[in-house]
């Protein structure tokens, strides 16, 4: 019996590098064991198998993507049953956040959002107040239920191969019942940059932009990064409510943001202020952003930004 359950939606043919992190931090935590929505493709067990899992539980159907999140939380309670787990590690996304509240309602269960660290002994630390204040947390009940903020930890290496036991857990009769269906799907045009939420870099443009984010993608591009955006930005229709950080939008941690054209409000602190590395590039020196930058750049950023690209390019060679 495992006492940490990691759920991972829908890993497809790889893992990602946000369900690594789940994985490593449940290996500090104890035995740990991993539940999907979804199949499990071989190329994902192969990955499970080579993180120490052993154990893998899967939907008995596959109808759980036809609707939004409570099924999922059903199936998920079963799965925490038929585990014996006492801790359960999602994603920090909306969709698992809901479906966390949902578990902690169901198993009366604590639940922490937000995370970003977590104790051996089960204290979750997490980020408050727009990034002012890192709180400790910990749950009483006799299960615990914690969302993981991306790039809180370092993924562990493969610790080897192995073949986890696939064990199938019967999702609840009634768990679609009066619940909403999804109807259909439109896939998203593949931009060959990272999952905001995931990246590592992010260069994020605000009203500043003007509704030109060409120079923040080229630079984005020379890092390897994903494109965010302030409410402004995305509210003006200059680019997709998907890029939004901040209080109604994505939370990010990335190793650096950049941030350009963005004042820097406190709806903004609060999706991006636990990134590790934090450069401003502002036209006003009076702007918020620029108390909580590592780095401050005062000016115009359609001449700084080009300038960055072209000296990164220039050093890789």
């Amino acid at each position: 019996m495992a006492n940490v359950l990691v759920f991972i939606d829908n890993p497809g043919a790889a893992l990602k590098k946000s369900s690594l992190e789940l994985l490593t931090i449940a290996s500090t935590l104890g035995d740990a064991a991993v539940v999907i929505s979804g199949v499990l493709q071989d190329g994902a067990a192969a990955e499970l198998g080579a993180h120490g899992i052993s154990t893998v539980y899967v939907p008995s159907t596959r109808d759980l993507d036809d609707y939004l999140t409570g099924p999922k939380a059903a199936y998920l309670a079963a799965a925490v049953a038929a585990s014996g787990a006492s801790t359960v590690l999602l994603e920090n996304s909306f969709d698992a956040k809901e479906i966390a509240g949902r578990l902690g309602i169901k198993l009366n269960a604590g639940v922490i959002t937000d995370v970003v660290g977590v104790d051996a002994d089960g204290t979750a630390h997490k980020s408050v107040l727009a990034g002012s204040y890192t709180t400790t947390a910990k749950s009483r009940t006799g299960v615990s239920v914690l969302t993981v903020k991306p790039n809180s930890v370092v993924p562990a290496e493969p610790v080897g191969e192995g073949t986890p036991e696939i064990v199938t857990v019967e999702v609840p009769a009634d768990a679609a019942a009066n619940a909403a269906r999804i109807t259909g799907r439109t896939e998203k045009p593949a931009s060959g940059r990272p999952e905001l939420t995931e990246a590592r870099v992010v260069v994020a443009g605000g009203r500043g932009v003007d509704g030109d984010f060409g120079p923040l993608e080229e630079l984005a591009d020379v890092l390897g990064g994903a494109i965010g955006a302030s409410r402004a930005a995305t509210d003006a229709g200059w680019i997709g409510h998907d890029a939004q950080v901040g209080q109604t939008g994505k939370t990010v941690s990335p190793q650096l943001y950049i941030s350009a054209g963005i004042s820097g409000a406190i709806q903004q602190k609060s999706g991006m202020q636990t990134s590790k590395v934090i450069v401003a590039v502002n036209k006003d020196a009076e702007s918020p952003v620029f108390e909580i930058a590592d780095f401050g750049i005062i000016g115009d950023l359609f001449k700084v930004l080009p300038q960055a690209t072209e000296e990164i390019k220039k050093r890789r060679g």
